[in-house]
Order: C-alpha cells, then structure tokens, then sequence
C-alpha cells in the first residue's frame, strides 16, 4: 500500500501487508485483495492513529471490473462509501497504451492522454516498485534464515531471536560462542554447536 497526500509520496505511511496463506489460498487474487482490505479497514486499524493518519480521500486499486466491485463491496459493508473507489488495469496485451481506468462505475471515466490519467498510472507503477522491493527483500530474509535451517536444535523462535540480536546471518557466522551464548534462550551447548557449525 502506497499513499500520495499533498505534500507528494508520503513514504513513511507505506505498508506492507502479508497475506496468511492459511486464510487465503495462493492465486486466489480476490481472496487476497479481500484480506487486505478488511484488514486495512479494520475498527482496530481505523482508530490506529499511529499506523495509519487518516482514511484517504480516494482509495485506487490495481485490479479490473471484479476487483472495483469487490473493493466497492467492502466499503459498503464497513460503512465507508464516503471514500470514493478507482480502479486502473492492463488492456489487451497488458499494454501501458491501453491501460483502462474506472471511476463511478463507468470504464474510461478519465480520458487517455491527459495529466490525470497519467498520474493514475505514475501511482500504480510506485505501488508496483514498492510491492517489488518489499518481495525482493522478503526473498534476501528467507534465503539468510535458511542457512541456519541444518543446526540441530535451533528453531523458528531461536532462529527469530539470533537474528534480532546479531542483525544478520553474517554477524551470526562471525560472533563466538560465548558473544552466541548471551542471547535468550541460547545455551551454552546450543551456542557452541551454532559457533562449531559456522567455524569447524
């Protein structure tokens, strides 16, 4: 989720939004744009001044006609139909050219070739980047943990715990056992065998 105010990119109030695999299954594109709404819409996230500064003016997403109206639907039923709805999506051969945009329930509301409709597709292509960055990253996280997957004894809330204390795995692979031992729920067999695995 990006968010454009007055001010321009408001960078600081992007999020990321995880989908739980056990609510939603992959590729299930409605399913997902769902669960993020709902939770971006949340009585809890709504009154969460901290997380997110105000409900927007405008909410755009990146999806067709099933996706407007489904994105419409969940505003309904939370009581937000005061926030208005666009939606913009590739044309035939996913083009930028044929890019089409709806607004107020009518397909090419904004005429092409104006600033406006170029604007919608400058939002989108920031979503996309951010959207790109925020995988790639989560991809770099997953492939690091991994190289601590062979050590016997270490789960997912140690695993959790080393790399929130030492930052990464490579300050994990050059700390001592006794630097390994001073993290919670690390002992000092378990931090041996990690400092023996990284080092023998």
């Amino acid at each position: 989720m990006i968010v454009f105010s007055k001010e321009g990119f408001d960078k600081k109030s992007y999020r990321k939004f995880n989908i739980d695999s056990n609510k939603v299954k992959p590729g299930d594109d409605y399913g997902m744009m769902r669960h993020v709404l709902e939770r971006r819409f949340s009585s809890e996230a709504i009154k969460n001044q901290k997380k997110y500064q105000n409900l927007p003016e405008l909410l755009i997403i990146d999806g067709g006609k099933g996706h407007y109206d489904l994105a419409k639907k969940i505003l309904e039923e939370k009581n937000l139909s005061e926030i208005k709805l666009a939606s913009i999506f590739k044309g035939e051969g996913r083009k930028e050219s044929l890019d089409q945009i709806i607004f107020n329930d009518k397909k090419n509301y904004i005429k092409k070739d104006t600033p406006s409709f170029f604007f919608m597709q400058r939002l989108r292509d920031e979503s996309h980047r951010y959207a790109i960055g925020a995988h790639r990253d989560k991809r770099k996280k997953e492939m690091h943990t991994s190289e601590l997957e062979p050590i016997e004894g270490l789960g997912r809330v140690r695993k959790k715990l080393l790399l929130n204390h030492f930052g990464s795995v490579k300050n994990i692979k050059t700390a001592s056992s006794q630097d390994i031992m001073k993290v919670k729920g690390i002992s000092r067999l378990l931090s041996e065998k990690i400092y023996a695995y990284f080092n023998d």
